[in-house]
This record gives C-alpha cells, structure tokens and sequence, in this order.
C-alpha cells in the first residue's frame, strides 16, 4: 500500500499535479516588508496604494487587496514591483529594482509582505 501510495506521488509530481507547497516567510522578513511599504522615504507603497492599516494612503494605484487571486505567483508580484513597466509601458509605478530604489533583499521582504495581503 504504501509503495503504490509513493508510486503514485512520485508520478503526480513528475507530471506536475502537485503543487509544490509555498513556505510563509518568516515574522522579522513580514515585519520588514511592511516597514518598508510603509516607509515615506523607501518602498511608499501608500503614496500610491491602499493598505489595510496605513495611514494616508493614495488613490493612484489599486487597493493592495486579495493580491494572490490578482498574480499568479510570488515571482509576477516580484517582477511588477521590480519593473511594472516590463507589463505596461505606460504604467506610472515606479521600477523600484531597476532604478535601484530597493535593494533585492529588501524588494523581497516587500513581496512577501504584500503577497499577505
């Protein structure tokens, strides 16, 4: 039973039928993404943004709600914040990565901050 339980599983992942589980980040990378979306002088995500418990939140860009039925994964999330003008051109985001507005570790603690929401 056991075997053919293993069998099974192994072929479902190899064909790709199981997900592969999403590890939550740990509570200090939460804590810093929130920081730094929060942060008037870095990440600002609200000059732009509504957030749930931000103060003074903008208009311009869309409530940061229920993000994980909006991207497909952590990594498009990733790329939006990096550079949203790779998907829209036009788009008024700023590119925080290319610009080298966040640093790469700091871009990810927002990610895994925002994918939350």
């Amino acid at each position: 039973m056991i075997r053919a339980v293993s069998k099974t599983l192994a072929a479902a992942v190899l064909l790709g039928s199981v997900a592969a589980p999403v590890l939550a980040a740990d509570q200090a990378t939460l804590d810093k993404g929130q920081e730094l979306a929060f942060d008037r002088k870095k990440g600002n995500c609200l000059a732009c943004h509504m957030i749930l418990g931000g103060d003074s939140a903008g208009t311009i860009g869309p409530p940061l709600l229920a993000i994980q039925s909006r991207f497909d994964s952590k990594e498009k999330l990733r790329e939006q914040i990096y550079d949203s003008t790779v998907a829209n051109p036009d788009s008024a985001m700023p590119p925080f990565g290319r610009h080298k507005v966040l640093s790469d570790s700091e871009i990810d603690a927002v990610v895994e901050y925002i994918w939350t929401l």
